[in-house]
Formats: structure tokens, sequence, C-alpha cells
């Protein structure tokens, strides 16, 4: 257990101490990693544990931010947003997910896929939720009367949710249950015949690993403001699978540093893309190619990822 909440003491502590020592362009990066960084938590506890590779992630981050933006706009206080966010997020994958999960493998993953773009196209058409337009005048968070406008609370807030999810799978995967996870995730059949009800298990990880993005999700509503189906792409769900593998599946710190070298290198690509000359298309092109390469490379030379290659190296020193 030590081992897996001393991650969590050093992301608490980086949450604590770094904000203040950033600029205001760096600190609007060090929020949307904290964003990345918690629904990445989730992503690898369901493929880690569960085994359920999902392709629409960022679907459950859009029902978080349009939960919270859609009830703050319509006079809900922001608090009260924030916390229904995550819940209505993970009602929306028990829905969804008990058809869902009865299929397997690469047929689950465009399943989630499918789920993603019908939920871009009713929220693109609708216009209860702003349509192609997008949701505007979405209110700061509100908490006791005080409004969290400076970009140094937002930051406190979205890695103190992050510490929040870090801690809950911490104690879920240290839990009874969390040893018929691992079970579930050497092989169904065997977990069955032990007495895992796989079925539960695998809806209830969706369910919180999809509470873990809504929770972001709001948090990422009240910080922009301005909410629009472009917001969440496709792509947005392959970044977090690609975080997710780089960091280490199964892992408590695997997911905040795969998240922050996909964030980061996704900067250093859109300043490459925007540079004088290049073509507009130039920063999703690099994207693909880059997420391409580091999927490669990771697959082939760290198969389990960074977190994981490092706990072995530094046992066999």
């Amino acid at each position: 257990m030590l081992r897996r909440v001393a991650p969590i003491g050093f992301v608490l502590v980086a949450a604590i101490a770094v904000p203040p020592l950033l600029s205001r362009s760096q600190l609007a990066v060090f929020i949307l990693l904290g964003v990345a960084a918690t629904v990445t938590v989730g992503v690898s506890l369901l493929m880690g544990y569960a085994g359920q590779v999902t392709l629409g992630q960022a679907a459950f981050l859009a029902i978080g931010a349009y939960t919270a933006g859609l009830l703050a706009v319509h006079g809900v206080p922001t608090l009260l947003g924030l916390a229904l966010a995550p819940l209505v997020a993970a009602l929306a994958a028990a829905l969804i997910g008990a058809p869902l999960l009865r299929l397997r493998g690469h047929h689950l993953a465009f399943a989630t896929l499918a789920v993603q773009l019908i939920l871009l196209s009713l929220l693109s058409q609708g216009d209860w939720a702003g349509g192609a337009i997008g949701l505007q005048g979405i209110p700061r968070l509100s908490v006791g009367g005080h409004e969290l406008a400076g970009d140094v609370g937002y930051a406190y807030l979205a890695w103190g949710a992050l510490v929040l999810v870090m801690l809950i799978t911490a104690n879920l995967v240290a839990s009874r249950s969390g040893r018929g996870l691992r079970a579930l995730a050497t092989g169904e059949i065997a977990a069955a015949a032990s007495g895992v009800p796989v079925g539960r298990y695998r809806l209830t990880v969706f369910a919180l690993s999809a509470a873990f993005a809504g929770l972001a999700g709001g948090i990422y509503a009240y910080y922009v403001g301005y909410l629009a189906p472009g917001s969440f792409p496709v792509l947005l769900s392959i970044e977090y699978v690609v975080m997710a593998v780089v960091g280490g599946l199964g892992t408590t710190f695997g997911p905040v540093l795969g998240a922050t070298a996909v964030v980061l290198l996704v900067q250093v690509l859109n300043h490459l893309g925007t540079q004088p000359g290049m073509p507009g298309y130039a920063p999703a092109v690099l994207s693909y190619a880059v997420y391409a390469l580091v999927l490669v490379l990771v697959v082939l030379y760290l198969p389990r990822g960074v977190v994981p290659a490092l706990t072995s190296w530094r046992k066999g020193r």
C-alpha cells in the first residue's frame, strides 16, 4: 500500500508547490494537464484491470462538462453542478455499459468510439446544448459565495481532483474488490471460476472511470467558460489511451507520467505546426503521426509502460 501512496504524495506536493511558480500560459497547460491526467487514471484502471479497451472516454468528459455547464447556465449553484457532473457521467456509463460490455476486444473499442460519435452529433444538433456554436456564458465556479477567478485556484482544483481519483483508485485496488479486479485482469474465465462477479465488476469499473472523466469535464467547463462539440474530438480519446499505455496500465503514477509526456509533446507539436509557412492542417497531422510513433515505440520497447519498466529496472539493480 505504501508503494501506491508514495506517488500520490509526490503529486500532492507538486500540486501545492508548482502553481505559484508558473506564468499564466504555463498555468493553463498545468490545469489542462491535471484534467487530462484525471481522465487517464480512469482509462488506466479500465484497461489495466478490467481489460476493456475504450476509444470513447472523451464522451464522458463531454457529458460531465455539459452537465456542469448547462446547470450553471440555468442558475444551479456551480458547486452542485460540479458534484453532479461525475454522477451523471457514471449513470450514463452504467446505462450504456449494460448492453455494450457484452462485447470484447476491438468490437468494444469500436462501440465506445460509436458512442462518442453519436454524442457529438447530438450535441451539434441540439439547440439545448448550443448546437454547433457551443454553450457560452458558463459562469466561474463559486465556493461559499466566492468566485474562483484566478488560474492558480483552478490549478489547485484540477490537481486536487487528480489526487482524489488517485486515492480512490489506490484504495480500490488494495481492497477485497481490488483482488477480484486483479484476478479479472489475468483472465475473465479464471476470475469467474474463482467466484468473481465478472459482469458486475466490469460495469462498476466502467462507471467509475466515467465518473473520473465527468469530474474532469466539470472542472474544464468552469475553467474555460465555453463548450462546443469540437472541444471533444475523437483524437482526444485516442490521446487518453496513448497516455495510459505510455505511463503503464494498472499503475497509480503511470497515468500522471503518461499524461505529462503527451501534453508537453502536444504543446511542442502545436508550436511547430503553427510556425510561419506551415499549412493549417500541420498540427493535426503531426499529432496523428507522433501518436502512432509513440505507440509503436512503447509497444516494441516498453510493452508494459514507463513506470513498470522503471520499477523492474530498479529491482534488477
